[in-house]
């Protein structure tokens, strides 16, 4: 945990938050709405045996028993898929409608995907990319189980995503979850600290500007992109978002979130931000009783 203290100037009620990171978190799944409406599955959940807490900021999502996500026949019949409550707020601030051109430019092992897909009807095109063939072959297997049919999987570096096999047309929405140093995921994963280094969190944010500009460059003009992450760095988050809009024709826009979540900082380690960033949101474990995160919603202007 000591890695976490260079974030106390950030995180109001310090103790609790570092409380919050040691406690195990709930177990979360998402129902499947392209296989089963919500009332279906708590019928179904009810005739396993299975009690469910319906989580209140997202009608799709219930908090179950910790050994039960994936061990039950909802899940095996796709009516349900095992989705950390922070997870789903990507997809949920992206809002892809029905035939839209959607690209998910780091998308195994899938949640997401699926998450789009279902907001979507399975309706339009959906692009799910990942450099990771091994990753790729989960994303295959859940929106097989999923039942989503309207995604086109490719196995390519995000960074060199070319149009060209889907059209040349620019996509509606984009959603760059990157790959990042994952402090946020450490309730679920107790040893993602262990092999930190600042290193490692300075050279990942420079593949964070480079999916997030290639996203940013395959948007349509009045398009939409969300940034997210799993980690509480700024360098991987608004520092990130600073480097975009200095970059690309884009700026960020307000969005509403029904959590607790703080405004993106402007200010770390010396460095000034573009004031923009501050419509970013961070969440963290100790307000929601959730892993921690971080989302940003930005509008391509060029």
């Amino acid at each position: 945990m000591d890695v976490l203290s260079r974030y106390e100037p950030i995180v109001e009620d310090y103790e609790a938050f570092l409380s919050a990171c040691e406690r195990p978190l709930p177990s979360v799944v998402r129902v499947n709405t392209i296989k089963a409406t919500v009332e279906r599955a708590k019928r179904g959940l009810a005739e396993a045996g299975i009690e469910l807490d319906p989580v209140e900021w997202h009608p799709r999502l219930f908090r179950l028993p910790a050994d039960q996500p994936g061990a039950n026949w909802p899940y095996s019949h796709g009516w349900i898929h095992g989705q950390e409550e922070v997870s789903a707020i990507p997809a949920t601030v992206l809002d892809p409608d029905p035939g839209e051109r959607v690209w998910d430019a780091t998308a195994a092992p899938g949640s997401k995907t699926t998450q789009l897909a279902a907001l979507m009807d399975d309706r339009g095109l959906l692009v799910a990319t990942d450099s990771n063939l091994g990753r790729l072959s989960a994303l295959r297997s859940n929106t097989e189980r999923l039942g989503v049919t309207n995604v086109a999987v490719t196995n390519e570096d995000a960074r060199n995503h070319s149009l060209k096999p889907f059209g040349g047309e620019p996509y509606d929405k984009v959603l760059v979850d990157v790959p990042c140093s994952c402090e946020g995921t450490i309730r679920k994963n107790p040893d993602t600290l262990e092999e930190w280094s600042l290193g490692h969190v300075t050279g990942i944010a420079d593949v964070q500007r480079a999916i997030l500009e290639r996203a940013i460059q395959t948007t349509r003009e009045g398009g939409t992109v969300v940034y997210s992450t799993c980690t509480f760095a700024p360098e991987e988050n608004e520092a990130v978002l600073d480097y975009a809009l200095d970059a690309e024709d884009c700026r960020l826009v307000e969005f509403e979130l029904p959590l607790t979540y703080r405004d993106g900082v402007t200010e770390w380690d010396d460095e000034v931000f573009d004031p923009q960033v501050e419509r970013a949101k961070r969440i963290y474990p100790h307000h929601n009783d959730t892993g921690g995160f971080f989302v940003a919603k930005l509008e391509v202007l060029g």
